[in-house]
């Protein structure tokens, strides 16, 4: 078969392959091969558990040219007066119809499913194993930051014989209530499987959470589509690093601030990867009492739990739930251009589908790979204090970059995907003005500050 010829190849077709894709096309007159080893579009969302929603407001995530819901705010329920969040379904549905609908009928777009790229252009088809060749100027390597979880991944720890382990998944396909639930694991996805537990019914006591660390988490109500109040949450933080002796009283005064969120005051967390939380998720949260605090789970016998520091009984029949895939991955952060290569990153902290819509853009409309790296410089993942610090000074120091070109910054606040935003022509209110003032007077100082607290020089 005669080779396929593009100017790109992107590799992934998740959050962060899409929106750079869609980025691209939309500004630039290229051809793109777009490939996933899943079947469809949508990255680990094809994978994820059925009651999982984003984390954060639908208004940040997806492709920067359509909108991921309607930009609704709820009026109902324990979020009233927070953005709506998209549940894995809805999300699903939105990058299909955003593939067929946008990418494709461009003309710009081929995609290939079920594929995997073996390397150096080489592909092969995951379901008749025949292979294709693409010849492309660049390949974009989408899945460099690929998040690991619990569908696709085994659990980190033994399972003996009769142990009753599943993923968490299945919670929904389980016959019959067991004994106990055993939730293993302490980021979003072990929060969300507590309070879908709670939430349908389930005793507190009847939960048993090994929680090898604490997480602090954002509270949603400071991190939603409207500048005033996130531009206000990012003073406050500048103020509080100003004044933080080391990283653990930063996340006390972030906590103080109304910020940061932890379930157990009694416990200095360790983890800060930082999802966002709702305070109803939080109280129900805080009913769970059987929480293990021995480090990490190493093998699960039926009834009982072998930990790092000790055993734990467990009724006979317990159910353990796995949650302790890593998630996003703690890799090095590398240019985003390089010879032929482009490799996303996140570049304004927090928010990777606006970094890689950035990126997309900056390829479409910059010359120069020196120059779209000074633009585009990478922010990291955090997962403790003293490095969410350092994501904190890396993700700032990148907003001042891109800020600082005009043509950039004239796109990025028109992209709904960009926290910041404030869109040309919007008629500014005193809680804009006054938190943009805010900011500007606390950023050089609080980035100092962090940026001695993160170990930088």
């Amino acid at each position: 078969m005669a080779p396929l010829v593009a100017d790109y190849l992107v590799v992934g077709a998740g959050a962060a392959g899409m929106a750079f894709t869609d980025a691209l096309v939309d500004h630039a007159d290229v051809d793109v091969v777009l490939v996933d080893r899943r079947h469809g579009v949508g990255g680990h969302w094809l994978d994820a558990y059925p009651f999982v929603r984003l984390h954060q407001a639908s208004a940040f995530y997806g492709v920067p040219s359509t909108l991921l819901g309607g930009g609704r705010v709820q009026h109902e329920g324990p979020e009233a007066g927070l953005h709506e969040r998209a549940t894995a379904a809805e999300i699903c549905a939105y990058y299909e119809r955003v593939l067929r609908e946008r990418l494709i009928a461009s003309g710009k777009v081929r995609f290939l499913p079920a594929t995997e790229h073996l390397g150096d252009g080489v592909l092969v088809s995951r379901v008749s194993g025949e292979r294709r060749e693409v010849r492309a100027r660049r390949v974009v390597d989408a899945h460099y930051l690929a998040p690991s979880i619990p569908a696709t991944t085994p659990p980190p720890f033994e399972v003996g014989e009769d142990a009753h382990v599943v993923a968490v998944n299945d919670l929904v396909r389980l016959d019959a209530p067991p004994p106990t639930y055993v939730v293993v694991g302490s980021g979003k996805t072990a929060t969300d499987a507590c309070v879908w537990l709670l939430g349908n019914g389930v005793d507190p006591d009847a939960i048993t959470w090994v929680r090898p660390r604490d997480p602090w988490m954002l509270d949603r109500a400071v991190v939603q589509p409207d500048p005033a109040v996130f531009i206000g949450m990012a003073a406050d933080t500048m103020a509080a690093a100003t004044a933080a002796r080391d990283p653990d009283d930063l996340f006390l005064r972030l906590e103080d601030a109304g910020i940061m969120l932890r379930v157990d005051r009694s416990v200095t967390p360790t983890m800060a990867k930082t999802p966002t939380l709702g305070r109803w998720e939080l109280d129900l949260l805080r009913t769970i009492e059987r929480v293990v605090r021995l480090g990490h789970l190493r093998r699960v016998e039926p009834g009982r739990l072998v930990l790092d520091e000790g055993e734990v009984a467990v009724p006979p029949g317990s159910v353990v739930v796995h949650c302790a895939a890593s998630g996003l991955p703690q890799r090095p952060l590398v240019p985003i251009w390089q010879d032929r290569g482009i490799t996303l990153q996140p570049v304004r902290t927090g928010f990777p589908c606006f970094g890689a819509s950035l990126i997309g853009f900056v390829e479409a409309t910059t010359g120069g790979d020196d120059r779209k790296n000074a633009l585009c410089p990478p922010s990291p993942y955090s997962n403790t204090p003293k490095d969410w610090a350092r994501m904190q000074v890396l993700g700032g120091r990148a907003s001042l970059a891109f800020g600082a070109a005009p043509e950039v910054k004239a796109w990025a606040d028109t992209v709904s995907l960009n926290p910041a935003a404030i869109p040309p022509g919007r008629a500014p209110t005193p809680a804009l003005t006054t938190a943009v003032e805010r900011f500007r007077e606390a950023v050089g100082p609080g980035m100092a500050r962090l940026a001695e607290l993160a170990g930088m020089s």
